[in-house]
């Protein structure tokens, strides 16, 4: 017998139950499409838990609550603690400037000095920021649910024909009142012939870029942010920008293999800021926007707080 139902498999449903399943709280995942997949945007994240980085665009809470983040990964999936680094080409060189002003716990250092395999630029190191696979990370939360009796199922959910609590993580499926989607559009490379072993952001004042570094020599580039309700597929726009980019940090990605395009919606308030709405006996959790894997585990836990012992973190809404 399910204590809490959860509907939506994305990575805010997944992580809540981890989080409940472990305070001795059984869940129940209903979703309507089943596992995780491409029809969930938390498929095409970059996966980097990157809160200083996140911190010169986000709110201070992003920072401060998304410092744990990697600790409650490694829990589950593993998580690569190598840090982040933050380049600009020449032309550029007052967005590097301008990006140490916003950002904190970081320092200056030469790109070759830690990634040999590009060319000597002068970056910044932020050495306590890491990365994981998200696609990994899914399944692994998965296969944890699965071993203690926790399936996803698949199937079509309304909260208010639910007894008991429950948690909405349906992202944009949720019409939340404020809700909107931010499109994001991301490509992966396989170029075997480069070697990076931590995420590299590109400054760029119009095209910023991130590449993250996967298994086997792929990379995930990532991501374009544009406030669009549009699914439609990737546009040509985009890819010239996210390739250019990538040629533009490194020459040989012009000579990688273009192996998947990606686009979603995700899920955002005004302010960014992903929070849990409590609606009667239905706790919202949404608006993860850009930081879906840097603060599930932080907003997991305040829903799980809120459900045991009615705690009000600093996420949580009353409406």
């Amino acid at each position: 017998m399910a204590d809490v139902t959860i509907i939506g498999a994305g990575v805010a449903g997944l992580f809540a139950a981890h989080v409940l399943a472990l305070r001795g709280i059984t869940p129940r995942i209903l979703d309507r499409n089943g596992p995780p997949g491409p029809h969930g945007c938390s498929w095409w994240a970059g996966g980097m838990l990157a809160p200083q980085c996140e911190g010169v665009t986000a709110e201070p809470v992003i920072t401060r609550l998304g410092q744990d983040a990697a600790r409650a990964w490694s829990a589950v999936t593993p998580v690569t603690p190598r840090g982040t680094l933050v380049v600009a080409l020449d032309r550029d060189r007052a967005e590097l400037s301008r990006f140490a002003r916003r950002a904190g716990d970081h320092q200056p250092c030469d790109s070759a000095a830690l990634e040999p395999d590009l060319p000597p630029r002068p970056g910044l190191f932020f050495p306590t920021e890491a990365h994981l696979d998200p696609r990994r990370a899914l399944a692994d939360l998965l296969a944890w649910l699965a071993a203690r009796g926790i399936p996803v199922e698949r199937a079509e959910a309304d909260p208010q024909d639910i007894p008991g609590p429950v948690i909405d993580a349906r992202g944009l499926s949720s019409a939340l009142p404020g809700l909107r989607g931010v499109r994001g559009e991301m490509a992966v490379l396989h170029a075997p012939e480069i070697t990076l072993t931590r995420p590299v952001r590109l400054l760029h004042p119009r095209h910023p870029l991130y590449i993250v570094p996967r298994a086997d020599g792929l990379f995930m580039l990532g991501a374009t942010q544009i406030e669009s309700a549009s699914r439609a597929p990737v546009t040509a726009r985009s890819v010239l920008e996210l390739l250019s980019a990538a040629y533009a940090l490194d020459p040989r990605f012009a000579e990688g293999s273009v192996i998947e395009l990606g686009t979603d919606l995700r899920p955002a308030f005004a302010d960014n800021i992903p929070r849990v709405t409590v609606r009667g006996r239905v706790l919202h959790l949404n608006g993860l926007f850009r930081h879906g894997y840097l603060m599930a585990p932080a907003l997991a836990q305040q829903a799980a707080d809120y459900l045991t012992d009615r705690i009000k973190g600093e996420l949580i809404h009353e409406d």
